[in-house]
């Protein structure tokens, strides 16, 4: 199990470009939550194997968590294909997250970029 820690957008692009699926932890080390989070965390990272599980330090990593718009920790953002797909303030329970995961793989991907493009296109019409 690897689970890699993100420093700043290089090293995320670098994650995104090589890994469909990834899962960013966002915590700091002053945070109860967030040290609960950790094995439950560590747990899905053992289990899905085919996903790639990262950690960003808030204290060390502020221009990251600026750029996701994380305003609690911990947050959990899932990105699949360069897109993100979740949100998710809060510790998740071990039964949460892995219901978090199996929709993020789950997802048709095709048919969300379809809407998508569909959203963009009703958005530039209204302008």
């Amino acid at each position: 199990m690897t689970i890699h820690t993100l420093t700043d957008e290089t090293g995320l692009n670098q994650v995104l470009d090589e890994h469909d699926i990834v899962l960013i932890d966002f915590w700091a080390p002053w945070c109860p939550p967030c040290k609960e989070f950790v094995p439950v965390f560590e747990a899905a990272a053992e289990h899905h194997p085919d996903m790639t599980f990262c950690r960003v330090n808030t204290e060390e990593a502020s221009g990251l968590a600026q750029a996701f718009e994380v305003v609690s920790i911990p947050t959990l953002i899932a990105i699949r294909e360069r897109i993100m797909i979740a949100s998710q303030p809060g510790s998740l329970p071990e039964p949460v997250l892995e219901d978090l995961i199996a929709k993020v793989k789950g997802l048709d991907m095709d048919e969300l970029r379809r809407e998508m493009a569909s959203a963009a296109e009703e958005g530039d019409q209204r302008s």
